[in-house]
């Protein structure tokens, strides 16, 4: 097991009803001046932000609302909302919405404390970030784990770049978490979370030689609880309790918890995130599109760990390390499927790409070539093209 520094600071409030604590917990972050940021009028029209308003009304907060964050959340929205949070005076940026809203809350807390420099220099560390609001959320989808999580990522329509961040300053003061939210969720929304999350912990997991048995035994957890709880959630919308394992395990598959002593790895989002940046894929139906191909070019480098997942996830019963590697990923490919997700790149929408395009994918996947990806063994863009050809 490595070394570890383990830091997860975000006040959790899970259950019913309550969204209507938000004026009193932003009370106790000793802040006056709020933005609230939101994605789609669904959040207007179920009364959801009535309800928040109504609650920072209550505990005397001064507060603006900013809305249209987009799936794929970009750069150009999180500086205008840079803005308005400057105008307004903002100390702190609330988020109401899933993965997208809270990446661009927390951007425009970073550009709103450090109005002097660029956002996308912030986000590219040509300028280091060294302040920065406090961010909160209220979650409306569980899907992307930035709720808890120390990451947001942005795209830059501009130079065509969708890059992420890692920094403490990411981390919410709090996050609200009331499951019956996602009761009138769309189910393609759902699905994506549930395979965002699986993908969150499986980045996690797929590094060899370490021996972690305790988060590792969480993070199969975390998997075959989303796996079970998403079947029924999405037979059953009204079924709360499957609903409310998903939203915490959305949280706990990215706190961090799920790679300690064994750290992280987050290739096959790299992958992923070439593809939404380029053509604006749903994030999840990325990841599941090409996990399996992605899987099926590395598990020999890491054979013992595939077939501990395959055993402890999925049940396969063989003493054949490499069969029940090879069981495995079908199985996780299959359920991907049996949801409703693409698992390929045709099922994902994109067919017959020029091998120009592909090379651009894997360019920007690896940085410009300037980035090995992968823990398992590096691959450069060479793999990353083989990987989306198999894809196809």
């Amino acid at each position: 097991m490595q070394n570890f520094t383990y830091h997860a600071p975000t006040k959790v409030i899970f259950g019913k009803d309550t969204a209507e604590l938000a004026g009193e917990e932003i009370k106790k972050c000793g802040t006056g001046r709020v933005l609230i940021v939101y994605g789609s009028e669904r959040v207007v029209d179920s009364g959801l932000l009535g309800k928040i308003e109504g609650s920072l009304d209550k505990a005397g907060i001064t507060y603006e609302a900013f809305g249209g964050v987009k799936a794929n959340p970009t750069l150009a929205h999180a500086e205008e909302g840079v803005k308005r949070a400057i105008d307004l005076e903002a100390n702190m940026i609330l988020a109401v919405g899933g993965g997208s809203v809270i990446d661009t809350a927390k951007g425009i807390a970073h550009g709103a404390a450090n109005p002097d420099n660029d956002l996308w220099d912030i986000w590219t560390k040509k300028v280091p970030l060294e302040r920065s609001l406090k961010v909160a959320a209220i979650l409306t989808i569980p899907a992307a784990g930035s709720e808890m999580s120390d990451s947001a990522v942005l795209t830059n329509e501009a130079v065509g770049k969708k890059l992420g961040i890692n920094t403490e300053f990411n981390r919410c003061v709090f996050t609200i978490m009331d499951p019956t939210m996602a009761d009138s969720l769309p189910d393609w929304q759902l699905k994506n979370g549930i395979v965002d999350i699986m993908m969150h912990t499986l980045e996690r997991y797929f590094i060899p030689d370490i021996k972690c048995d305790l988060t590792d035994t969480i993070a199969e957890g975390v998997i075959r609880t989303v796996r079970d709880n998403g079947r029924l959630a999405l037979a059953d919308r009204s079924d709360y309790d499957a609903m409310a394992e998903i939203w915490w395990a959305s949280s706990i598959s990215h706190n961090n918890l799920t790679e300690l002593g064994r750290g992280k790895d987050f290739s096959v989002h790299k992958v992923g995130m070439a593809l939404s940046a380029k053509y604006d894929y749903t994030h999840g139906a990325t990841l599941s599109a090409v996990w399996a191909s992605w899987a099926r070019y590395l598990y020999k480098d890491a054979l013992g760990r595939f077939a501990r997942y395959a055993r402890n996830v999925w049940g396969i019963d063989t003493a054949d390390d490499e069969k029940a590697a090879v069981l495995g990923i079908n199985a996780t490919e299959s359920f991907f499927r049996e949801i409703g997700m693409p698992v390929s790149l045709k099922e994902l929408g994109l067919t017959d790409p020029s091998d120009e395009e592909i090379h651009a994918l894997a360019m920007h996947a690896t940085m410009d070539g300037n980035v090995k990806l992968s823990r398992i063994r590096p691959l450069m863009v060479e793999d990353i093209e083989k990987i989306y050809r198999a894809a196809l």
